[in-house]
């Protein structure tokens, strides 16, 4: 099998994966929900998921099996990495990218970052890349830009994440794409959810004097406005749209820390831990940063790798409106600008 064949055989079995996870996240949902008691005994409900190509039924008494499913398909794009890491030319086993990820993440760094990913893919003497987080996460937009790319990279080169700080939210979403997660026994990791924050400030424009007036084409046209308070309808809306991050969060954890979805479900009160208390679990291991590149080399089958560190991209962050969050709330605070 041709480098182009597996690159086609893999992108069928991720869209399969997809379909597939749509289907257990909807058959999960169903039975933890109101709507399991609404069933009728022994009745099944099938679900259904139509993509290009493909069509996914299944009846929410197929969850184990569907769940099997899932996994021998990731096995089979862990195959299909190895095929396509053993067809890079000889001389890519020699040098190990260490990109780092530092500070809050916008759109200023996604650019930066996405833009020297792109130049590691194409460059056949790197073999492997330490990806070197220290971040609380950021935007959710940026974040999973981010994570696309690398996880793009990691089927063609093994990526080994690191943190010897703190890789919390966003930062952990990203370090979900790696092939390993290596942490400081003491670093911060974890806090997965959603933030939504919300600037309302009527009150004090209607203290200082300062009128608003608003012309839109539509009735939701400024919902998260700051010169006024959200309708009980906008909140719902708000609500489902941080629960449809939440989920995509999920998944990625399940996906590229190898749980299941309950499991998952158990470290996504959006706490963060010591990663020594969830070694084996949300972390691979616990070891430095010399530690971390040993990993990376013994993935890469290589020994003494020479060693090139990118340089990281300062950005001036700022939360200036209501925006969605992969980040703790106790790093917010000190981002928002008036």
């Amino acid at each position: 099998m041709d480098k182009e064949e597996v690159w086609k055989y893999l992108t069928f079995i991720l869209t399969l994966l997809l379909a597939l996870a749509i289907v257990s996240n909807v058959l999960l949902y169903t039975q933890n929900s109101e709507l399991q008691k609404a069933l009728v005994v022994n009745r099944t409900t099938e679900v259904k998921v139509e993509m290009p190509n493909i069509t996914v039924k299944t009846s929410v008494g197929n969850i184990t099996a569907l769940q099997a499913k899932i996994e021998e398909l990731q096995r089979q794009v862990e195959y299909l990495k190895e095929q396509l890491r053993e067809k890079q030319p000889a001389k890519a086993n020699t040098t190990i990218a260490i990109l780092p990820i530092m500070g809050p993440i916008d759109e200023n760094m996604a650019l930066d970052v996405v833009s020297k990913i792109r130049q590691i893919k194409e460059n056949e003497s790197i073999g492997g890349v330490l990806l070197w987080i220290e971040s609380p996460g950021g935007y959710v937009g940026p974040v999973r830009v981010i994570y696309k790319e690398l996880k793009k990279l990691s089927y063609s080169k093994p990526v080994v994440a690191y943190t010897g700080g703190y890789a919390d939210s966003g930062g952990y979403f990203i370090a979900c794409a790696a092939d390993k997660i290596i942490a400081d026994p003491l670093a911060e990791v974890g806090s997965i959810g959603v933030l939504y924050v919300h600037y309302d400030l009527e009150q004090y424009y209607a203290q200082n004097g300062i009128k608003v007036n608003v012309f839109k084409t539509g009735k939701y046209k400024d919902m998260g406005a700051e010169w006024r308070d959200l309708t009980p309808e906008e909140r719902e809306m708000i609500k489902n749209i941080i629960d449809t991050y939440f989920q995509d969060f999920l998944q990625v954890v399940s996906e590229g820390r190898h749980l299941d979805m309950n499991t998952t479900k158990k470290y996504a009160t959006g706490q963060t831990w010591f990663a020594t208390d969830v070694k084996g679990i949300l972390v691979d291991d616990t070891g430095d940063l010399d530690y971390a590149i040993k990993v990376l080399e013994q993935l890469m089958n290589v020994k003494s790798a020479k060693v090139v560190l990118y340089s990281a991209q300062k950005t001036d962050f700022g939360i200036y409106e209501s925006s969605s969050l992969y980040m703790p709330a106790n790093y917010v605070y000190s981002y928002i600008r008036g």
